[in-house]
């Protein structure tokens, strides 16, 4: 199946991820954010080209302070425990989103933040 792969996330497990699966999660999610490279951010920041960036460092949206203080690369285990509970991960982040208990929603999105697919 096109967009499958496989990652390891931060509880050791092996989870299968599926782009276009995660597209249809991300849905939730874009109300506030783009994944368009030419798109400006929305309430939260464009999530163009997230992983792998650094937390808060978005061109042309404003971070909470804790989010500018937070230090964070965004990589697979990084980004699985925020999509978990965003505020376990930074204390005081603006993010409202009460998180994704499912692991494989989780992973889903994972991917289709890796490649956003049409």
């Amino acid at each position: 199946m096109a967009g499958l792969a496989v990652t390891a996330l931060a509880g050791g497990a092996a989870q299968a991820q599926d782009a276009a699966a995660g597209k249809k999660v991300f849905m939730r999610c874009i109300a506030c954010h783009a994944v368009q490279p030419t798109a400006g951010p929305k309430m939260g920041p464009n999530l163009a080209g997230v992983v792998g960036r650094k937390s808060g460092s978005a061109a042309g949206f404003k971070y909470s302070a804790a989010m500018q203080k937070a230090k964070l690369t965004w990589n697979e285990a990084t980004l699985d425990k925020w999509l978990t509970k965003p505020s376990t991960v930074v204390p005081g982040t603006s993010m409202a989103f009460p998180g994704l208990s499912n692991p494989a929603d989780r992973a889903n999105v994972i991917a289709y933040l890796k490649k956003p697919v049409p």
